[in-house]
């Protein structure tokens, strides 16, 4: 078994790193660079002894192998900003913090340069696509300038929930030697598990002649995707499906790229240091589905081969993800290439059905999905009706986008049944950001501000209804990022009125300020507005009053299945 990398420091001596960083630089670690830090520090990433320098980045990228010549798909980078790297040499020793400023750790700079994130983007991911998540943080949320060198760790990342899963590389392996168990098979998963999972991994245990290791994904995941909180509840539930003994949970605090076959290989590496044997790789193994062109990422398949391709190196053996199916005649499941369709009534849900029936508040058959299972996850996503939401108004500076607002929330405070919330531009301003100014920075944040209290009202149930210029696509979809990643309904509305008629309304007279040179960075003038791509809803302000166009909106909320006319 390899040996797993230990860059934790003994007490005495971390207590003498603690006091002698105070004279240090500090970094405080992004979400996805905790999650990396955690691994780094635990032995999830041995054999890596930090975050990558660029001899060993410039490898990784090009060919999946480190400097040295070891298997490694996926890079392992600290970003940081340019005024922080600034501020670096090699040699320079920095503290890095968790956003509460508990010091986890420190690193001793090796390298500091500036990466071309296009191609990290096309050799990692295949993509330069920006529907492709991976592709979107690296170019819009990562930091421009990498830093690469050894870490000596003082500490774990502190986590308040799900204690006793949370088990490092060391503590599994041991508890597998206790329990006698030398063949161990993990399923990856960042998703909640029904029928079909429980059959598959039972089907996949037997044929390895393998004890079963519950390993899913708690750190960060798909945009989108069901949150750990609710997913390991339903899991617990889950393992009491399996026989006794036979079965472990344990969870694993990685930041997943969703990058496909190099991801696959990268989720065998850590994988075989928990110490497995086996890992089952689903059909399109941690893609993250279509590109903007509507095509898949990755031929279904890759995943698969690129893990057996490198079995042997890897040191852990690829079992084939097998496509369950619940057959009526046998009143169970069975693997799809072992019923015969002509004779046998094959029964499934998809994953858009399922999700449809959640939304609406339809029922979940039992042979599909356990029914405790199916109410953790209930309680999590009540029906759209009840569900919160963000309406998110967008548009040029006078196209009427807070008039139609406030009479979108004219309509709903009559219906009655939510509290609402108008965070419109200027009130915003007034009240949150105050201290900001126009440029883009001060923009984006002002609108990220926006979102983040939206995404509480989203949170609580309640509406928000957000009335901001926000010209900028990527901020725009940070918001989205923020109200659904809370369970809360996101709809986008572009108020689509021509920069013509927005000047010809101009009682303000700031059009004409910036026309003059007066006004700086002024939205359609000499700053761009990137008009929305695929709103849930376009308002033309030209052809129908406020009164028309906010009940559009109710309209579009009642298609959408957010409230009932009825």
């Amino acid at each position: 078994m390899t040996e797993l990398t230990d860059l934790m420091l003994d007490p005495k001596a971390a207590a003498e790193a603690k006091q002698a960083a105070v004279a240090y630089l500090d970094w405080d670690l992004t979400e996805r660079q905790l999650c990396d830090f955690e691994l780094l520090a635990n032995g999830g990433f041995s054999p890596l002894t930090g975050f990558l320098g660029k001899a060993d980045y410039d490898r990784v990228v090009a060919e999946m192998r480190l400097a040295n010549g070891a298997l490694w798909p996926m890079p392992i980078t600290l970003d940081v900003t340019e005024a922080f790297a600034e501020q670096l040499e090699t040699g320079t020793r920095v503290a890095l913090r968790d956003p509460e400023g508990v010091i986890l750790g420190i690193i001793t700079v090796a390298d500091i340069w500036r990466p071309d994130r296009l191609i990290e983007a096309q050799q990692v991911f295949g993509t330069t696509d920006l529907a492709h998540p991976g592709v979107a943080y690296l170019m819009e949320q990562s930091h421009p300038v990498y830093v690469g060198g050894q870490i000596e760790a003082l500490a774990l990342p502190m986590h308040y929930d799900f204690g006793h899963l949370r088990l490092t590389p060391a503590e599994l392996r041991a508890r597998f030697k206790r329990a006698g168990w030398r063949r161990v098979v993990a399923f990856q998963t960042r998703n909640p598990m029904h029928r079909a999972h429980v059959e598959l991994t039972f089907l996949a245990a037997r044929q390895t002649e393998a004890n079963l290791l519950i390993h899913p994904v708690v750190g960060m995941t798909k945009p989108g995707d069901v949150d750990h909180y609710s997913r390991v509840r339903c899991y617990e539930h889950v393992l009491k499906k399996y026989p006794e003994q036979t079965t472990a949970l344990s969870l694993l605090p990685l930041a997943m790229r969703m990058g496909g076959p190099r991801e696959a290989l990268w989720h065998a590496l850590i994988r075989k240091n928990y110490g497995c044997t086996h890992l089952i790789v689903g059909r399109d193994h941690a893609g993250p589905g279509k590109d903007s062109q509507g095509e898949d990422f990755y031929d279904p398949y890759a995943a698969q081969e690129m893990v057996a391709e490198y079995a042997d190196e890897a040191g852990i053996e690829m079992v084939p993800f097998r496509m369950m199916v619940y057959v009526q005649e046998r009143a169970g499941y069975a693997p799809i290439d072992e019923v015969n369709e002509a004779t046998e009534t094959v029964m499934n849900i998809s994953g858009t059905e399922f999700r449809r029936r959640m939304r609406e508040g339809l029922d979940i058959p039992d042979w599909f999905g356990y029914p405790e299972v199916v109410a953790e996850l209930r309680r999590t996503y009540p029906p759209r009706a009840k569900q919160g939401i963000t309406l998110f108004f967008t548009g040029l500076s006078g196209s009427g986008k807070s008039t139609i607002a406030n009479a979108v929330m004219a309509k709903l405070m009559e219906r009655g049944g939510r509290a609402v919330t108008l965070l419109d531009g200027d009130i915003v301003r007034k009240h949150l950001s105050s201290e900001l100014g126009f440029s883009k920075a001060d923009r984006d944040l002002n609108i990220r501000r926006i979102g983040f209290v939206a995404a509480e009202i989203s949170r609580n149930g309640g509406v928000a209804i957000c009335a901001p210029i926000a010209p900028y696509a990527s901020t725009r979809r940070d918001v989205r990022a923020m109200v659904e990643a809370v369970h809360g309904g996101f709809v986008e509305i572009h108020v689509a009125t021509p920069i013509e008629e927005c000047e010809r309304r101009d009682r303000k007279g700031l059009y004409a300020k910036a026309r003059a040179g007066l006004i700086k960075g002024f939205t359609g003038i000499d700053d761009p507005y990137e008009v929305p791509e695929q709103p849930e809803l376009t308002l033309d302000t030209l052809q129908a009053t406020p009164e028309e166009l906010a009940q559009q909106v109710i309209l579009k909320l009642e298609n959408l299945g957010f409230i009932n006319l009825r």
